[in-house]
């Protein structure tokens, strides 16, 4: 089902917020489409304006620098499976079926809602799997995470942490699992495609069946051994 919502991120992720402007859209949309075409090492606002027919200088305008542009996504997409799990979770009361949703959501939170013509979720979820360490396994990561840039995918992890946390509350390490859970299907997705012999998952164009099999085993037998 088309969702039309507004994500609200950080305003230090930006000088402007693109999702206020037509251009800002245009900036986003094919701001996914050139990182993963020719990856984020290549990707430069030169290239982003030829793309989209504007000036660096306009770019400039709603980013600082590619990191933040970088930030600005994954923030986006982390918001948006937030979001989905709230959807997908609404008025179930058993926090076993709960983890099992937010784990179906989290490998199938990639599927694109038309409503938002200026973000492909597909396209943004391949970003997220191959260039998503790259945001914060940086030498500014403290400062940024001072004021508040990886706020999006914290309060996703301590979410998902309470939910663990109601299915066995002397569990130890919710927060240790909930992140595990989401790095874990972004690193055996990219593994299963181009690096087989780390994984034991295979997957196809869109169906990560597999990495939703993986993760409830992982996480359930944690909690029952635990």
């Amino acid at each position: 089902m088309a969702v039309g919502i507004k994500i609200s991120l950080n305003e230090k992720l930006f000088l402007r917020d693109p999702q206020e402007t037509a251009l800002g859209k245009k900036i986003i949309k094919h701001s996914i489409i050139l990182i993963d075409k020719i990856g984020f090492e290549a990707f430069n606002f030169k290239k982003l304006a030829r793309l989209i027919n504007s000036t660096e200088a306009s770019v400039y305008r709603y980013f600082e620098n590619k990191h933040m542009i970088l930030l600005y996504l994954l923030s986006w997409y982390w918001e948006w499976v937030s979001f989905s799990i709230d959807l997908n979770t609404m008025n179930i009361e058993d926090p076993k079926k709960r983890l099992n949703i937010i784990i179906r959501t989290l490998v199938s939170a990639s599927k694109e809602n038309p409503s938002i013509d200026y973000v492909n979720e597909s396209i943004l979820h391949r970003i997220v799997i191959a260039e998503g360490s790259k945001a914060y396994h940086t030498k500014e990561v403290d400062e940024e995470n001072t004021v508040g840039l990886f706020t999006n995918y914290k309060k996703l992890c301590e979410k998902v942490a309470c939910v663990i946390s109601e299915i066995k509350a002397d569990f130890p390490y919710p927060h240790t699992l909930a992140s595990n859970l989401f790095e874990m299907a972004n690193n055996h997705i990219y593994f299963a495609q181009h690096l087989p012999r780390l994984t034991d998952v295979h997957v196809t164009e869109g169906n990560f069946k597999e990495v939703e099999k993986m993760l409830q085993y992982f996480a359930f037998t944690l909690l029952e051994k635990s």
